[in-house]
């Protein structure tokens, strides 16, 4: 699955989607320490969404909430926290 590769912060504010617009389960990319990770939005508002994802390449999850410049959708599945997410 290819990992985005544009900063968050050189975004075009006009093309970020608002928080507001992702679903409780919809698979994300999220920016944190510095890379581009596989996620699910577990939770949104109009000012920020609270994601579980995978901090690293092991099988552990994390749970933040971030702002819509450091949030992406994802197509392909992630094989490791889709399935957390798929009942």
């Amino acid at each position: 699955m290819p990992v985005p590769t544009i900063d968050p912060d050189l975004r075009d504010p006009a093309e970020v989607a608002p928080t507001d617009s992702y679903r409780r389960d919809d698979p994300v990319w999220v920016y944190r320490g510095g890379v581009w990770r596989a996620g699910v939005i577990e939770a949104a508002s109009a000012r920020a969404a609270m994601v579980t994802y995978r901090p690293n390449d092991s099988r552990g999850t994390g749970v933040d909430t971030l702002t819509a410049p450091f949030v992406l959708p994802r197509d392909d599945r992630d094989p490791l926290i889709d399935r957390l997410h798929s009942a």
